[in-house]
């Protein structure tokens, strides 16, 4: 074989590896833990795009969708980070699935999933706690539940928006011996901070209870953990109950990894409904001065709901040994 034979050949592997490439780039970021795994162990140029494509996902859960990354740590096992599809707003179960490389910036999407038509919002060009007493929207409680929203003038930028522009302060996803996946801070947070709202699939009581059950059956394995949230909440009149069915457990973002304490945690859960928007959020704040690399959680409700729950593993002075989990 001559030198210019060889130089031929030579080219045309280059060209092949060049569109393996390519076309890996498109393809992979669809591909699960294993899959992506797999495919890595076929040759050299699948083995450096995986290793790219898997170093991207520890760095960043969001997908870049946030305001900051928020990276996976893991000193305990194998695990390289948690598996499941990343959004920043609520969804209905039958919104598409969106691969790990299907992050578009930092462009957020519409946080309310369904609008009331003719709704009532301010005409504020922009809101703030000193210059709109008058305001319709506001909500001058220490913990406010109210903001505007799709019905007002204002826009993103307004004042009173403060649950919907994202996440604002830096988190990481830690991985516990004995909790698994854990959210914890990145920096120091001070009280009333808010954190983020608790995203998901969006169900109908009988889609939760159906899940709910799938869930169960398969929790008992040990290698399986749900994050489907529910949310009761007492309406003024006193004789009806709105309940929340978010199931975070395929689609979601990081309050999925949130743990429950006996205590309450460090965090309060807020009810937040916004003008013109007809269903409210699941929003977190500080309920205190939180320290760097401290853990984040919340209560998930009372214990004796269910005395057979899972075993809890707060640590906190009451714990009371069992993680609350509702007969949905």
């Amino acid at each position: 074989m001559d030198k210019q034979q060889r130089t031929g050949e030579s080219e045309k592997d280059d060209d092949g590896a060049g569109i393996l490439c390519r076309f890996a780039h498109l393809v992979f970021p669809y591909l699960e833990p294993a899959g992506l795994a797999s495919v890595s162990a076929t040759c050299k140029v699948l083995h450096v795009v995986s290793k790219t494509i898997t170093s991207s996902r520890i760095s960043d859960a969001s997908r870049n969708l946030e305001n900051y990354p928020i990276p996976f740590f893991n000193s305990v096992d194998s695990e390289l980070y948690a598996n499941f599809i990343y959004s920043p707003v609520q969804t209905l179960p039958t919104s598409p699935s969106i691969p790990w490389g299907g992050g578009s910036g930092r462009v957020r999407s519409d946080p309310f999933i369904v609008r009331v038509e003719g709704a009532y919002g301010c005409d504020c060009e922009s809101c703030d706690l000193e210059s709109s007493s008058n305001c319709a929207c506001m909500d001058f409680s220490d913990l406010p539940t109210r903001e505007c929203g799709p019905s007002c003038g204002c826009g993103l930028e307004c004042g009173n928006r403060l649950t919907q522009k994202g996440i604002s302060v830096k988190l990481k996803v830690v991985k516990d011996r004995r909790k698994g996946w854990s959210l914890c801070a990145a920096e120091f947070i001070p009280k009333g901070k808010f954190i983020c709202e608790y995203t998901g699939e969006l169900l109908t009581t009988e889609e939760a209870r159906n899940r709910q059950r799938l869930y169960d059956k398969l929790s008992k394995s040990g290698h399986f953990s749900p994050a489907l949230l529910v949310v009761k909440e007492h309406l003024p009149s006193g004789n009806a109950c709105m309940r929340i069915n978010i199931d975070a457990t395929r689609i979601g973002n990081i309050a999925r990894f949130i743990n429950h304490s006996c205590d309450g945690g460090n965090l309060s859960t807020l009810i937040v409904r916004s003008s013109g928007a007809l269903l409210p959020r699941v929003c977190f704040l500080s309920s205190r001065v939180i320290l760097e690399n401290e853990e984040l959680a919340f209560s998930y409700g009372d214990t004796t709901v269910n005395s057979t729950g899972s075993q809890c593993f707060c640590s906190s002075a009451c714990c009371s040994g069992i993680l609350p989990a509702e007969h949905t």
